[in-house]
């Protein structure tokens, strides 16, 4: 949600502009390096959502490559609940658990 700029519980106002500074830098400076003219066209928001589209699996992966061996990940969908204890994205393919990221954070 931070990355997609769709963080809606981060309420301290002064961190949330502080890290909203730094991540539009950092998006600007990819967009900038990337020679892809059609990025340059989009939005910030277009731009950001572009990003974690093609890079969602890889994020997956750096979050869990730490993780210790007993560390579990869940999600319900349809009333059944899977649980995921794979370290550094292990099985996963395309299917990363982000089953949740297009719904509005306070219906999660």
């Amino acid at each position: 949600d931070i990355i997609r700029g769709k963080d809606l519980h981060l309420r301290h106002e002064p961190g949330k502009q502080h890290l909203q500074e730094r991540l539009q830098k950092m998006f600007e400076n990819i967009r900038k390096n990337n020679n892809n003219n059609e990025l340059h066209n989009l939005s910030l928001d277009k731009f950001r959502e572009y990003w974690w589209a093609l890079n969602r699996v890889q994020v997956w992966k750096a979050i869990t490559c730490k993780a210790k061996k007993g560390d579990i990940y869940s999600k319900t969908a349809n009333g059944n609940t899977t649980l995921w204890n794979y370290n550094c994205g292990h099985h996963v393919k395309q299917d990363v658990p982000t089953n949740l990221d297009y719904v509005p954070q306070h219906l999660r």
